[in-house]
């Protein structure tokens, strides 16, 4: 029957082809008695204690003790919640309070299946985390009624880990990027491990197993779980992964539970660590105390190896392997199917319970098995043999761990005034903040760090390497050298590390091609959305904000051609909420350092600045640009005539190209048609434009009429898609007066005024949208509108007939306007 095998409990993996020898491999340790009697002991309870309340949480909504006989009305009316990972994520969380009251580590959990909210909720309730945030979930029987009761309710948690929950630093809502940001978390944190627990279905997701063609080695590489190589054990922790392989995700089985022992030790060896596999369910806790002893070990010994000056070339750092059945402890069987072991337990095990009253009466069957009366007493408190599990002092316990919640540390940056360009040269954007990050750099040498995909000297930051390096552990000449720049070709890994980094109270930048940042896009909505709840819950203090430097644009992709031209990832920004939302289109390298400079000082948003790389007019001096970028827009009286008094027609750029080509129009209609008044306006904070009180970057009506006037007509070259324009100014009075250009999808290898030509940017374009505005106010323009418009028309056709004749641009292209 189809779905009948995945229905079945989770089989041993059938044996590969690989030679018995790949399992030599694999870590031998000796777990016969590890732990004393009375310490095994706690550990149990401890587990049946947090399973017990994990479970009790996705059901109950009274008798949370079961002081009587469970009936429906004890059932919540809607049952939500996870609880085939519980049991493994208990039984993780119990081991590693273990290792943090033997070897009195400092320790956070990064919880990659954070649908296993219910697991972790029980253990921050057991150890007081909860109460000492949150004062209504007490450690008594009023919160834990509180806590079981109100989860998966507009009440309570909700069922996936957020950022309400206390030492959480990632969701896992979207599964994937766990294990980056764990590294990202020890980086600059020495004395930090961070403990990740990453799901056999979660191994399967693009950020953690992306997948690239290695052209010349001719075989595929996984990025995140090569975090370790951009680890220096000097100046940073140690990550502990624990692939916790059930081999079951929602309806199906998993790659990593269809792999026997010698693939998964063949496959973690070829990534570069030691394996350790943790399969026995008679001796799990003896078992799983001795794998993660170690593994303590060997952080231990790789750290002081590295900080004693003798580092260990290409270490192999500990990875444990977890085999524990789907929804193990949970009901067996349920109306001729299988449960406990394979994907029916995934989410509620029992989901007729409330209305079913055999699966009413297996439910009560399931949690008794847990015996709640012997681990908690009369008052609804842990007894001490539970208690027992957990780290002695309360500032250890991994829910109060501060890192995860006030670490940030508000960086050191410079005056960038003092490194401005001249007025009316020309200037790499890129170039000029290159120089000034390299100054930031220097001033924060444990706070801030670049991650870059691979593209740092593409996009003309190289100068950052003046001053440090690559932390790239596995190069030869790159390693154990303090390398503050990230560079690995995965905007994945670099999103999780950044967030991770960012979530500890560090200060990330991330520059990239503007048409890949859309890659990780889902991922920077995530990290967002973390944010807004992080701001919401009273505990969470600020962190720095996200930092994206998207150069290398669709406007000058002239090499590379269409795939490499889209600017969409403006629009996700723009999506997000107004409160974290900032997108910058600074239009000079001047106005470049002061946007950056503002943005490296800001909290807590999610900060888009877009660029060129090559070099472009300097318009406004490092004054101007201050004065600029502060008020977000100005008119340029420069390019206006008569300073921009009266106009017939406004001329907006948004973006360092399509302004070019607003102030070449500009000039180009003084001599076709000197009639004609023209302002000009740049942009350079895009949220301006949104009605009044809708961002809190938006101009109110006044100061937007005094920009773009209340009746003149107004078109705006934008550099990404008009529909967002268009959006931005829904709302706002008279806007049938307004026309938009921007990006259309057309490109190819091509030259780069081409490129505006083809997307109707160019300054033809914008003249030609200048006077059929102009011409419903000047009666002089409207007489002379069709002459003009056909000229600039004919030179359209003429440019690109040059272009396609010779491969190039006019000589005249890329003239500067100058205004007498």
């Amino acid at each position: 029957m189809p779905g009948e095998v995945a229905d079945r409990p989770n089989p041993t993996p059938t044996a590969s082809d690989l030679p018995e020898s790949v399992l030599d491999l694999a870590v031998k340790l000796d777990t016969k008695d590890v732990l004393p009697a009375v310490e095994l002991n706690s550990l149990e309870c401890f587990r049946r204690a947090a399973n017990y309340i994990a479970a009790a949480m996705i059901f109950l909504r009274d008798n949370v003790l079961l002081e009587r006989e469970l009936k429906s009305e004890d059932i919540k009316p809607r049952l939500l919640g996870h609880w085939g990972t519980c049991p493994g994520l208990v039984l993780v969380y119990s081991h590693l309070n273990r290792l943090i009251e033997k070897w009195g580590s400092k320790m956070m959990f990064v919880v990659g299946p954070g649908h296993g909210a219910p697991a972790i909720l029980a253990t921050l309730w057991l150890e007081g985390s909860l109460e000492h945030f949150y004062p209504e979930y007490s450690v008594d029987h009023r919160g834990l009624h509180n806590l079981i009761a109100n989860f998966s309710t507009p009440t309570g948690f909700p069922s996936h880990i957020n950022a309400q929950v206390p030492g959480c630093i990632h969701e896992g809502g979207e599964l994937g990027y766990a294990l980056a940001v764990a590294f990202g978390a020890i980086m600059d944190k020495k004395d930090l491990v961070v403990p990740v627990v990453i799901g056999d279905g979660e191994a399967e997701s693009g950020p953690t197993a992306a997948y690239s063609w290695v052209l010349y080695s001719k075989k595929y590489d996984i990025r995140a779980w090569h975090g370790y190589k951009y680890i220096d054990p000097v100046e940073s922790g140690a990550v502990l992964p624990i692939v916790h392989v059930n081999g079951f995700k929602i309806s199906e089985r998993t790659i990593y539970g269809c792999m026997d022992d010698r693939e998964i030790t063949s496959l973690f060896t070829g990534y570069g660590y030691k394996v350790r596999i943790v399969s026995d369910l008679e001796n799990i806790d003896n078992d799983l105390a001795a794998s993660m002893d170690w593994a303590m070990e060997t952080i231990r010994h790789i750290q002081k190896a590295a900080r004693s000056g003798k580092p260990i070339e290409k270490p192999r750092w500990p990875v444990i392997i977890l085999r524990t059945p789907k929804g193990w402890g949970g009901p067996k069987e349920l109306h001729g199917k299988f449960i406990e072991g394979s994907f029916h337990s995934h989410q509620v095990p029992l989901p007729g319970a409330k209305s079913d009253s055999e699966e009413l009466g297996e439910l009560q069957y399931w949690l008794k098995r847990y015996d709640p009366i012997s681990l908690f007493d009369k008052n609804g408190k842990p007894v001490e043999t539970v208690m027992k599990a957990i780290p002695t002092c309360p500032l250890k316990r991994m829910g109060v761990i501060k890192d995860s919640f006030e670490g940030y540390q508000p960086p050191d940056v410079p005056d960038w005034l003092e490194m401005g360009v001249q007025k009316h040269g020309q200037a790499s954007s890129m170039k000029a903040i290159g120089d000034f990050l390299k100054e930031v750099l220097k001033r924060n040498e444990n706070s801030v760090r670049i991650f870059s995909p691979d593209e740092l000297e593409s996009n003309k930051l190289d100068a950052v390497l003046e001053y440090t390096g690559r932390n790239f552990q596995w190069g030869e000449h790159t390693r154990a050298n303090d390398g503050r720049v990230i560079e690995i070709l995965s905007e994945h890994t670099c999103q999780g590390f950044m967030q991770g980094y960012t979530l500890t109270g560090r200060t990330g930048i991330f520059p990239s091609y503007e048409s890949f940042l859309g890659i990780i896009n889902t991922m920077m909505v995530q990290y967002s959305k973390f944010r807004k709840m992080g701001r919401e819950t009273h505990w969470r203090k600020d962190t720095a904000s996200l930092n994206y430097i998207e150069t290398s644009t669709w406007a000058r992709q002239e090499h590379n051609g269409h795939s490499h031209q889209n600017p969409s990832f403006i629009g996700a920004v723009l999506n997000l909420k107004a409160d974290a939302a900032r997108v910058y289109l600074p239009p000079d390298a001047n106005c470049f350092l002061s946007t950056i400079a503002h943005c490296l000082r800001s909290k807590n948003y999610v900060n888009l600045m877009v660029g060129s790389k090559q070099p472009t007019p300097v318009w406004l001096s490092p004054e101007e640009a201050q004065a600029h970028c502060r008020a977000g827009a100005s008119i340029w009286e420069f390019a206006s005539t008569d300073k921009g008094l009266n106009p017939d027609a406004v001329l907006v750029g948004i973006g360092t190209e399509v302004t070019f080509e607003v102030i070449a129009a500009a000039s180009l209609l003084r001599t076709l048609v000197p009639e004609l008044r023209v302002r000009v306006v740049n942009v350079t904070d895009l949220l301006i434009l949104s009605p009044e009180d809708t961002h809190p970057h938006a101009l109110d009506d006044e100061a937007f009429n005094s920009l773009f006037t209340r009746d003149s007509c107004v078109h705006i070259n934008y550099h990404g898609y008009k529909g967002e324009i268009s959006g931005l100014l829904f709302g706002r009075k008279g806007m049938e007066r307004v026309t938009v250009a921007g990006y259309n999808e057309e490109g190819s290898t091509t030259t780069p005024f081409d490129m505006m030509l083809r997307n109707g940017v160019s300054r033809y374009h914008v003249a030609i949208q200048a006077v059929r505005g102009g011409a419903k106010v000047n009666g002089v323009v409207a007489v002379r509108m069709v002459t003009v418009i056909g000229e600039l028309q004919h030179r359209i056709r003429k440019t690109e007939e040059h272009i396609r004749k010779w491969h190039v641009d006019p000589d005249d292209a890329y003239n500067v306007p100058r205004f007498e």
